[in-house]
């Protein structure tokens, strides 16, 4: 991974303030303080900015997902039967990106998008090169046989394993993973409190 993108992540972790995807080196394990005079936070957070903030964590999360898709995920999320929360974080983790990263292929979740973009993968036994596709219940997801001694496949094989979550079922030997269901939030394994109950406020607003 580039210097630059390492930083950039580090400074999402002091901008959110919190260690956004439980990693050992982010520099808010160090520094437990904001970025700004002194790391000093202004003030306590009106309703509208921690709405914003919630908001930014999980578009952060998913490798700082750009805005206006950020605001089609709502929009689906809303349409959806049952609660809008909910739904939005079942629409996250079907991205492909998400699913590579939670089944440990790649390090990271920016690493995953890279992955994916570059061909390395395939649904079903077909090439899908699209970071946002939403894998369906049942959906097998397999790293390209050439593609498994790439040095980023390398590394996360040599990290300590994050969990992976019961909505998936990964064959590490074969490379493979099979998408299950749709996750409830609860069953996130996200090293920070999510509210996507905020989110739904900050756009119904």
């Amino acid at each position: 991974m580039s210097g630059k993108r390492q930083q950039a992540k580090h400074k999402i972790d002091l901008r959110m303030g919190c260690n956004l995807w439980g990693r050992p080196k982010s520099p808010y394990n160090r520094r437990q303080k904001g970025p700004g005079m002194h790391g000093e936070r202004r003030g306590k957070l009106s309703d509208y900015g921690l709405q914003l903030m919630a908001k930014q964590k999980l578009k952060g999360y998913y490798g700082s997902i750009g805005e206006k898709q950020f605001r089609r995920y709502y929009q689906e999320a809303s349409r959806l039967r049952g609660d809008t929360g909910q739904n939005l974080i079942g629409l996250l983790e079907r991205r492909l990106d998400a699913v590579i990263y939670r089944a440990n292929f790649v390090p990271t979740v920016f690493a995953a998008r890279q992955f994916v973009n570059h061909k390395h993968v395939t649904v079903n036994g077909k090439v899908v090169n699209i970071p946002s596709y939403l894998v369906k219940e049942g959906d097998v997801i397999e790293v390209k046989e050439k593609s498994r001694t790439l040095p980023m496949v390398l590394q996360a094989s040599q990290q300590p394993e994050r969990e992976v979550p019961e909505y998936l079922e990964v064959d590490v030997k074969s490379f493979k993973a099979t998408y299950l269901r749709v996750p409830k939030l609860d069953e996130v394994p996200y090293p920070v409190q999510m509210e996507p109950n905020l989110i739904v406020e900050f756009y119904s607003r």
